[in-house]
């Protein structure tokens, strides 16, 4: 897969999946613009890690519309009203059980990981009509697939991404623009290297390769979706989940 002279925004690309993804894509040679919501520095510090040129990130809020298309106002002015992928990444978790949980937690993790993606991809999929191309990719999550005690407002929002999903792949296959999902399962980020070894060994039994992935693993299925390789693939989930969940 190669992505020279393609450009391509990364909500979310400071750490973690997000920022495999990122470092994946500018290896293959597309020119990337980056989200990050607090620390700049490791920003700045990934985009001077990367070896090719034109890379930029951006600090976005997803909660806020201004914000939003504020960003997207700049990464269009920066790649020349020309953006060839997305791939919805940002995200956040606020974890209670549902009794305990409060509304503020609920609209906190649904304003920012399913309204923020309908507003970042609302936005760039009006320069993808004019260009009559375009690959997006929603980063969900198994626990969209399954739920999860203590994940209600999290779980809800990433199955709500699927859904919004497949209903932008039905609305823009017309102009050739793909919508697609990848959703990770128990993937090697700052998250998970806190889990102790006991705790790896129960999750290591539910999961049929009997492993945690690396972030890298998502970055490359991303890549597919994205690519030409998968031209003619929309409204679909990827599951990268070690067989956790098969669906």
């Amino acid at each position: 897969m190669k992505f020279h002279g393609k450009n391509i925004f990364v909500t979310g690309g400071s750490r973690g999946i997000g920022k495999e993804i990122v470092k994946y894509l500018a290896e293959k040679g597309a020119r990337v613009a980056f989200t990050y919501s607090q620390n700049e520095e490791s920003s700045l510090e990934l985009i001077k890690s990367l070896d090719s040129p034109g890379h930029q990130c951006f600090k976005m809020d997803l909660q806020s519309e201004e914000s939003v298309n504020g960003c997207i106002t700049q990464v269009l002015n920066l790649f020349e009203n020309q953006v060839h992928g997305l791939v919805n990444n940002a995200g956040i978790t606020s974890d209670q059980l549902l009794l305990r949980m409060k509304t503020e937690e609920f609209d906190n993790v649904i304003n920012t990981n399913l309204r923020g993606v309908f507003l970042v991809t609302k936005a760039i999929s009006k320069v993808m009509l004019k260009m009559r191309s375009g690959s997006m990719v929603h980063i969900t999550s198994v626990i969209g697939q399954t739920g999860n005690q203590g994940q209600a407002n999290y779980a809800a929002s990433k199955a709500g991404i699927e859904a919004f999903s497949k209903s932008v792949a039905l609305e823009l296959a017309s102009r050739n623009i793909r919508s697609n999902c990848v959703a990770p399962g128990f993937i090697e980020t700052e998250m998970t290297t806190s889990l102790t070894d006991i705790q790896k060994q129960e999750i290591f039994k539910k999961i049929p390769l009997q492993r945690i992935a690396q972030a890298v693993e998502v970055a490359r299925c991303v890549g597919f979706l994205l690519s030409d390789d998968s031209s003619y693939v929309t409204g679909h989930t990827l599951s990268v989940n070690g067989g956790l969940h098969m669906v």
